[in-house]
């Protein structure tokens, strides 16, 4: 613990005592140079991108659960969460030169000189070693196994693997899938059809969704050198095409709930409608292959996402 509070104070010690009207106490700029460290912190866990792994690891237990167990629930969202946090921490403090590179990516903590190496290396070690022992205790082993294998995957296999292949799309989104297996395993304790249909359904979800955004920074991964379709891809069709298979796939494996007992006609209905949004919005995107249309086929993605795990939420209930 009392690294982490070094690494804390190695963050807010650079500030002046006066800055910003501080008292002779120094009690104001105190109190900001705080805020601005744990704003910092959120960022380098992505703490947006918890937000989401935690609804869909919701949505694993929910679907998972023969009865609802709420305590249960809360202890396997707190240590997701900071099995997640862990793992984007790291994964910026392994990336933080490459970050700099990069336009969007240059303002995070770690290029921007605001946070130490250091210190984001113990915060990231320590959350995600905290919270796969929270799982391990509060939750169950399996569920433990599964949050250490996404953060060894995703750093170890996916980050690396980032500036050597294109491959790299579709091995990162097999961590990004496990969250709503998480939960399902937290409910359930074992593995069955359920859980592997969740993971499905996140795991192509994913892939439209990158094609999206790798279009549209498409030159700042070409400067931080990352092998991507999108970064070679001239006119994007290649590109289009990918999020056209995806989006195909990605329908395919979501109606299954309802071939399984999982759900109802009202979530086939449902995921089927979404689904065909989603793919039309990537036929779309491959007849105007503009920033403009991949930015709206990203937020069709997003708004896809939070609809099917409203759906199957009903659907558990």
């Amino acid at each position: 613990m009392s690294e982490v509070v070094t690494a804390v104070e190695a963050v807010v010690a650079p500030l002046p005592a006066g800055e910003g009207g501080a008292t002779r106490s120094g009690a104001p700029g105190e109190g900001r140079a705080i805020a601005r460290a744990i704003a910092d912190y959120l960022e380098l866990s992505k703490s947006r991108i918890v937000l989401m792994v935690l609804t869909t690891t919701a949505g694993g237990y929910l679907l998972g659960a023969a009865h609802f167990d709420l305590m249960l629930m809360v202890n396997t969202l707190i240590g997701t969460a900071l099995v997640a946090a862990g793992t984007n921490a790291l994964n910026q403090y392994v990336e933080r030169e490459h970050d700099g590179k990069m336009r969007r990516t240059s303002r995070r903590p770690l290029p921007d000189g605001r946070m130490t190496p250091r210190a984001a290396l113990i915060f990231s070690t320590a959350v995600a070693i905290i919270g796969t022992a929270y799982l391990v205790v509060m939750v169950n082993t399996l569920t433990a196994v599964l949050g250490a294998f996404t953060l060894t995957s995703y750093i170890f296999v996916y980050t690396p693997l980032k500036r050597i292949s294109t491959a790299c799309t579709i091995i990162g989104a097999v961590p990004g899938a496990i969250p709503p297996l998480m939960g399902w395993t937290a409910a359930t304790g074992h593995f069955s059809a359920g859980g592997w249909v969740l993971f499905g359904i996140l795991f192509f979800w994913q892939l439209p969704h990158f094609m999206a955004i790798s279009w549209i920074y498409r030159e700042d991964y070409g400067r931080a050198g990352y092998v991507m379709t999108a970064v070679s891809d001239n006119d994007g069709t290649a590109t289009a095409r990918r999020a056209i298979l995806y989006s195909l796939a990605l329908l395919a494996v979501s109606v299954m709930p309802s071939f399984i007992g999982m759900a109802g006609l009202g979530y086939l209905i449902g995921s089927t409608i979404c689904g065909v949004a989603l793919l039309a919005m990537s036929i779309r995107f491959f007849f105007d292959r503009s920033n403009k249309t991949a930015m709206k086929l990203f937020m069709t993605s997003n708004l896809y996402l939070v609809a099917m795990m409203a759906m199957l939420g009903f659907a558990a209930r």
